[in-house]
């Protein structure tokens, strides 16, 4: 799957790109009405003077966070999504195209005026949002805080494309006993470098399914943090596409537990599970049993997977 190059905005505009549709026709739910604003031209006028150039084309149906900025040579500091979980209530996507591209946070829809204008401004960076987002990625939400916030700065350095598909991407090198000790916990790794390719379907565990997943075992990525992920995930097929992060932490806390990168919803959010989990999250995630902020452990409260 590719997508066309998106139009360039001009200065001082801003990109809302309608990434949902359904019979061609685009799905706006009660966005307008929330967003407010006022149409001059072609261009939409929300809170202190913030321009917003709409994009309203079926070329860009289900476009990620995550990809807009190879789409956009000079889109300024962000773009603003609506997709289906705007669409439903979940908050407008914002996405990241300066500080750490691809990267995302949802705003909701009456403070997107007064969000956008403080980014241009620079009295608001977007790593602000990021550090101040509940488990729902929602800038202040009132859905509790995280217990492993997503970092926010990073490392500006350039990593290579990931390929789609689930992925384990080993981010930590400190350690060769500890990776190889958890390659074998999760079944080990056959020679073409996959963990769980031949499930023996009769002997799983339906409350610890076993993850299935690409290994990346490649110094290139030594470093990598979740924010960088999804804009080295290119837009794939329908199949799920999932990075999971052996870093650090993997290694120097019990249960060894992996970084789970989202790339849809909110992308560039973590969840942080006991390696022993990550196979019934991918698999949940995979069948849409299960949202992604339901795995993420929320401040103060015991997560509901410490029964397991």
């Amino acid at each position: 799957m590719s997508f066309p190059e998106l139009p360039q905005p001009q200065t001082g505009e801003v990109l809302l790109l309608h990434v949902c549709h359904e019979d061609d026709t685009d799905l706006w739910g009660g966005l307008p009405g929330e967003i407010g604003g006022r149409r001059e031209g072609d261009v939409l006028v929300v809170g202190d003077g913030v321009r917003l150039r709409p994009v309203e084309d079926g070329r860009w149906e289900s476009l990620r966070g995550g990809n807009v900025p190879a789409l956009v040579a000079d889109g300024g500091p962000v773009a603003v999504l609506v997709d289906i979980p705007a669409v439903y209530g979940d908050g407008l996507l914002l996405v990241d195209l300066a500080a750490t591209p691809g990267r995302g946070v949802r705003v909701s829809p009456a403070r997107l005026g007064e969000v956008l204008a403080a980014l241009l401004d620079g009295t608001l960076e977007f790593d602000h949002l990021v550090r101040d987002m509940d488990v729902y990625g929602l800038y202040q939400g009132d859905g509790g805080r995280p217990a492993f916030p997503t970092p926010a700065a990073v490392p500006h350095r350039p990593f290579p494309a990931l390929p789609t598909g689930v992925l384990l991407v080993r981010t930590c090198f400190d350690d060769e006993q500890g990776w190889r000790a958890l390659l074998t916990e999760l079944g080990g790794a056959d020679e073409d470098g996959w963990i769980g390719a031949d499930l023996d379907l009769d002997a799983i565990d339906v409350d610890h399914y076993p993850l299935t997943a690409s290994v990346v075992d490649d110094r290139a990525f030594e470093g990598l943090l979740p924010g960088q992920v999804p804009a080295l995930v290119p837009p794939g097929t329908d199949d799920l596409s999932l990075v999971i992060l052996a870093d650090a932490r993997t290694f120097a806390d019990p249960g060894r537990p992996l970084t789970v990168v989202d790339l849809y919803d909110t992308p560039g959010q973590i969840a942080v599970l006991p390696c022993r989990m990550v196979g019934s999250m991918a698999a949940n995630l995979e069948i849409a049993n299960m949202d992604f902020h339901e795995f993420i452990a929320v401040e103060g409260t015991q997560p509901w997977w410490q029964g397991s």
